[in-house]
């Protein structure tokens, strides 16, 4: 149970609204004493090796907690060392992320992971700058590694983050803008700094961020916050002016954008033709079934292939339609089955980055998730 520490010189926290003062007195012990009590047990918080934990920050970027939690457990038993992620085959690195999206992640990560080897002889660096001079790692991640993995006081401000101290201080300004933001970045800082001073607990630093993170994620919630539950309701700005839903004042996310694609499992002699993505594209690297876009034209799946591969397949058949999203896409994808003529078979081989493969041959390539679903609704009906 962690203890207050000397408070004589404690930072005192000004909100930008009405909501005063508070003293981090306060707020830091209530916090860690909560999330001693409260907090999930995940995987990753059973570690203090900085690669593991470094690993769990970058695959929660944009990802749900619970969908994260077997990647993460493949992963470490599959690439369990910093060495071993330098030394990984882009195929390999691609397929253990398959399904977690924004690919460009996982290839930073590696390129990461082979400058740590190069440069800091393959141990992961302590120091901030040090840190925050990998790539594909921000100020946040950088943070959240330095606190966790090392527990210093470095501050944290993640969507979660932002939320509780919005909603706590008072902070009436869009937390984009560049104040706000500065603002918000100052009030974790100082939270971080004076728990590093509960000299009693083992790691202050790092309990205090994931305290806010986990605030965030299961009571200080989007929609419906569960108030009744939270450790510091009663400093919460507002909560006492019964203006929750008012924080965090954001912009309106921009309305959804349909888009429908047509994609095409091409057959010929138990072989399916698919093709790999260029490395200029999102999902760059890995591989799909030929597909065309059917917004304007071509507005249908016959001359969507005629325009794809110079003629209409043999005996088109409806597979399956896959729904989902990306960002602000709502995106359709009709996936149709059809054989191509043994008098195309070599003008398609010689497609750039076209191969015909089989089923089991398939299942060994990384997809993005619209195309394993169809992959997956493909080994169905064979």
């Amino acid at each position: 149970m962690p203890r207050t520490a000397n408070t004589q010189h404690a930072p005192v926290l000004r909100g930008l609204g009405k909501g005063g003062t508070r003293n981090t007195s306060k707020l830091v012990p209530a916090l860690l004493t909560w999330f001693a009590h409260n907090a999930r047990d995940l995987p990753w918080r059973r570690t203090r090796d900085p690669y593991g934990i470094w690993v769990s920050e970058i695959m929660l970027q944009q990802t749900q907690v619970k969908t994260v939690m077997p990647y993460w457990d493949r992963w470490m038993r599959e690439l369990p060392t910093i060495a071993s992620l330098a030394k990984a085959s882009p195929a390999k690195i691609h397929k253990l992320w398959e399904g977690l999206g924004y690919y460009t992640r996982v290839r930073n990560l590696q390129k990461a992971a082979q400058f740590i080897e190069q440069s800091h002889g393959g141990k992961f660096p302590e120091k901030f700058d040090d840190v925050l001079a990998l790539s594909g790692i921000g100020r946040y991640t950088t943070g959240a590694i330095c606190s966790i993995a090392f527990n210093q006081p470095t501050p944290i401000l993640d969507g979660n983050v932002i939320r509780v101290l919005t909603r706590v201080f008072g902070i009436k300004e869009n937390p984009r803008e560049k104040s706000a933001n500065a603002h918000l970045w100052n009030l974790a800082e100082q939270l971080v700094i004076h728990a590093s001073r509960f000299t009693f607990h083992t790691t202050p630093c790092s309990h205090l961020n994931q305290s806010l993170m986990e605030l965030g994620a299961l009571i200080c919630t989007p929609r419906d916050p569960k108030c009744d539950a939270c450790p510091i309701s009663k400093h919460c700005f507002a909560l006492k002016h019964n203006r929750v839903n008012e924080f965090p004042n954001l912009d309106k996310r921009p309305a959804a954008t349909a888009r429908r694609f047509a994609a095409f499992v091409i057959e010929n002699r138990g072989k399916f033709l698919v093709r790999q993505r260029p490395a200029s594209v999102v999902n760059a690297h890995l591989w799909e079934f030929p597909n065309i876009e059917l917004n304007g034209s071509p507005t249908n799946a016959s001359a969507a292939a005629r325009e794809l591969f110079g003629f209409i397949p043999k005996e088109m058949q409806p597979l399956c339609t896959i729904k989902h999203s990306i960002t602000r896409y709502r995106i359709t994808v009709e996936a149709f089955r059809a054989e191509a003529p043994a008098s195309d078979t070599n003008r398609l081989k010689a497609e750039l980055q076209t191969r015909w493969l089989s089923l089991a041959e398939l299942h060994k390539l990384s997809f993005p998730s619209a195309h394993k679903k169809i992959l997956k609704s493909l080994a169905l009906n064979l």
